[in-house]
């Protein structure tokens, strides 16, 4: 069972997990190096702990401790009960739902181990919006694909935003970061999948006419929200696809173009 502590003191060095949680760029640095990601909200909480993370902590406002009562009790790491008031002071923000939790990160797979038993694979290149990128494993999750890679200078799927934005699919869908870009592109096509680069321009072909559900393995590559894939992704894709649009629409958000396509990939046509 846990030990509930209450805390008092918002610079309490047992709060270190928590502090500054929206300075992204301190989080984005931190939270790799040491190993640790922040789950928030309660369903987010259990959805981690169900996917096996360890918990390192809890740090909870006192109407939480009750809802949380069944996890504390199977839990050996501490829980830290503190007033709305000092948990917005240390987070940086006020905390809504009331619950955060310090989870310890996985080793990644390699793209090697993840690509030997999917078949809808989704690639992201240079997505840096914590926001898209949890939409984005929401939608893979929910429709079918079977795991991420990610280029190098992707943002972190565990950051706390895009954690949040998932819902905790992020947790559901395996992923792993390619090693070089684009040349690691050459190994996913090499384990057997047709790259298909995602792009409003008039030269791709419509989604339901390349009918990739129909592929046998599919990696459907998507770019930055604005920029796009960049040339290289484009000149290293088998084939480019596109969305059909209506009303005088050029172009989809990346979250919301990136559902679509996941349903034409993994489960059926979009409709022009």
């Amino acid at each position: 069972m846990a030990d509930l502590i209450t805390v008092e003191d918002p610079d309490d060095p047992r709060l270190r997990d928590y502090t500054g949680l929206t300075d992204v760029e301190l989080r984005r640095k931190r939270e790799p190096a040491e190993g640790l990601f922040i789950a928030e909200g309660e369903k987010v909480i259990r959805r981690a702990k169900e996917a096996g993370y360890e918990m390192r902590s809890m740090l909870l406002s006192a109407k939480w401790v009750d809802v949380m009562r069944d996890v504390i009790d199977e839990l050996p790491a501490p829980v830290y009960a503190v007033s709305p008031e000092l948990a917005e002071q240390v987070t940086g923000y006020h905390v809504h739902r009331g619950a955060l939790a310090s989870m310890q990160r996985k080793p990644l797979p390699t793209a090697a181990d993840l690509l030997r038993t999917a078949r809808r694979v989704v690639v992201m290149e240079s997505v840096n919006d914590h926001t898209n990128i949890g939409a984005i494993f929401r939608s893979a999750a929910a429709l079918g694909m079977d795991a991420v890679l990610l280029s190098p200078d992707c943002a972190d799927p565990l950051y706390r935003r895009s954690v949040k934005v998932s819902m905790g699919a992020v947790f559901s869908v395996p992923y792993a970061r390619l090693d070089t870009w684009p040349k690691s592109l050459e190994s996913v096509r090499e384990a057997g999948f047709v790259l298909l680069a995602l792009t409003p321009d008039e030269k791709a072909r419509p989604l339901d006419e390349a009918a990739p559900h129909t592929m046998d393995r599919v990696a459907l590559m998507l770019g930055a929200e604005g920029d796009g894939l960049s040339t290289q992704a484009l000149v290293a894709a088998d084939e480019w696809v596109r969305i059909p649009m209506s009303h005088g629409v050029d172009s989809l958000n990346v979250g919301a173009a990136a559902a679509v396509a996941f349903y034409a990939v993994a489960t059926g046509r979009p409709r022009a």
